[in-house]
């Protein structure tokens, strides 16, 4: 029996009819069973008008935060007496600023709106202007103050980064509303399709929605016919020209390949639209990912992820130099602590108890005790009331918690005792969540791979919903950072860290 996909209106009912033997049905465009709510054209930002609005406000704070750098640096390092040349140098570096954020594609329309390839343009930005400042002064034999370029690019960079952070959280609420989004034709087969479909509007600050999908057809033939290509490439122009799109997307799929889809990519072209291609691979960060061209092709190659070596010891020193840091920091906050716990209720300061590190070892973690002394007695009569993931035991109305240490998981203040862990080198500041033996006695064999780093304080499920996750969720997130942690990431998991814990979200 042969079954066809149609949505009314879209496709000719001659397509209804079976496929002839030995024929191979040509792919035909049909809309998604549900449509995202979008705005439409003639009422929404179309992609031209946002975008064009957003270089703008990129370039005016840049711009902004270049003068704002540079006049920092003339006051604080001469004050009222500025000589000319650095009046002259001070208003060719606004100017340089910007080529280097252009030749670093900061201005790249795919990039707009995506947040960290956008921040990584004005980090290589402001490498790129040091080093042309350091060989231009050496080339003419100038002397630049060394102070006043330490100040003005390093300032110039942190402005320009909240200046596009401010853009950034503008358009992800433009693009909570549908609007400023990128309407995307998706291409494949049924699973390959919906796959594709959901990881591009998995979130909706990416700004992709998909309007349409190429689906091919009835019997596809052992031995494809080359002429019959011609027919899938048409079907794909005529949903782009029909639905308006801005984008098509390609799922892995061996009948749109070499010199078919070079051919799609050429007409695409000419209609200002972009190509982009799923390889089906998922879960692996973008440092990971490399084009390599061999013989014409291009391959792609997936880097091994750190999991020992320098990167480890650079993070194990990161770890304890933050993590000593931390502690002289907020010791007041740890003793006024110790002592609230003291005195609310009866028994020890802190709660010890066994989880497992890296590589399977066990350590004792240190928390602030938050529950009665005899919690874990009391721990079998509530397990039908359990909220948890199904694993883990979760309450959020638990009766074992004192006064006192609500008000402690609500802020997260209970786990700072686990920087005395991190110093321990038993932990690490950003890492997976520790696990207990009994979960880790359930774990698959893909599970174990997330024990391939320390344990964090906090980490992707921290960010991330905490105990409002189920297991899944978890685990999922735990391996996704045990395969492309890097310390850009730690460093933005820890800035993540402070908004979840101020907004208490899953803390219970």
């Amino acid at each position: 029996m042969t079954e066809f996909v149609m949505s009314e209106g879209l496709a000719d009912p001659a397509d209804l009819r079976p496929a002839p033997s030995g024929e191979r049905r040509r792919p035909v465009w049909v809309v998604p069973d549900e449509v995202p709510a979008v705005v439409p054209r003639s009422a929404r930002f179309t992609e031209a008008r946002w975008v064009a609005k957003y270089r703008w406000a990129a370039l005016a704070g840049d711009l902004g935060a270049a003068l704002f750098g540079v006049s920092l640096a003339l006051v604080v390092r001469f004050g009222a007496q500025i000589n000319l040349w650095y009046v002259l140098l001070g208003a060719a570096l606004p100017i340089a600023w910007l080529a280097c954020v252009a030749l670093e594609r900061g201005y790249e329309t795919r990039y707009f709106g995506t947040g960290p390839e956008e921040f990584r343009s004005i980090i290589r930005a402001a490498v790129a202007l040091t080093a042309v400042v350091a060989v231009t002064s050496y080339a003419t034999k100038s002397q630049v103050a060394r102070g006043f370029v330490v100040l003005a690019v390093p300032m110039t960079c942190f402005a320009a980064m909240f200046a596009r952070w401010l853009l950034h959280r503008q358009i992800s609420k433009r693009r909570f509303l549908n609007r400023c989004m990128r309407r995307v034709l998706v291409v494949g087969r049924n699973d390959q399709v919906t796959t594709l479909r959901r990881h591009l509007e998995e979130r909706k600050t990416d700004g992709y929605v998909v309007v349409a999908n190429c689906l091919p057809r009835g019997d596809v033939l052992e031995e494809p016919e080359p002429e019959r290509l011609g027919r899938a490439e048409m079907d794909i122009l005529k949903a782009v020209d029909e639905w308006d799109v801005e984008v098509v997307a390609v799922a892995t799929d061996p009948e749109l390949a070499g010199h078919s889809l070079r051919k799609l990519s050429w007409a695409l072209e000419q209609r200002g639209v972009d190509l982009i291609v799923s390889p089906g691979i998922v879960e692996v960060a973008g440092p990971r990912i490399s084009i390599r061209p061999v013989a014409g092709l291009s391959l792609l190659h997936l880097e091994r992820p750190s999991v020992s070596g320098g990167p480890h010891v650079l993070k194990s020193i990161f770890d304890r130099v933050v993590g000593g840091l931390m502690v002289v920091a907020l010791s007041p906050l740890l003793l006024l602590t110790a002592i609230m716990v003291k005195l609310s209720s009866r028994g020890p300061v802190l709660f010890r108890q066994t989880r497992v590190g890296r590589g399977g070892e066990q350590f004792r973690m240190l928390k602030f005790r938050t529950m009665v002394v005899d919690a874990e007695e009391r721990k079998a009569e509530l397990h039908a009331l359990n909220e948890g993931n199904g694993i883990l035991f979760k309450l959020r109305d638990d009766p074992r918690v004192t006064r006192i240490g609500r008000y402690l998981r609500r802020f997260s203040i209970d786990e700072l005792p686990q920087l005395v862990n991190v110093l321990r080198g038993e932990m690490s500041l950003v890492g997976p969540r520790p696990p207990l033996p009994a979960e880790v006695a359930q774990y698959q064999i893909d599970d174990a791979r997330r024990m391939l780093v320390k344990p964090g304080l906090t980490g992707l499920w921290q960010v991330s919903g905490r105990s409002d996750l189920t297991w899944e969720e978890s685990m999922r997130l735990d391996l996704r950072y045990a395969d492309n942690w890097s310390i850009a990431l730690d460093l933005l998991i820890l800035w993540k860290t402070a908004r979840a814990v101020l907004g208490s979200d899953g803390a219970y």
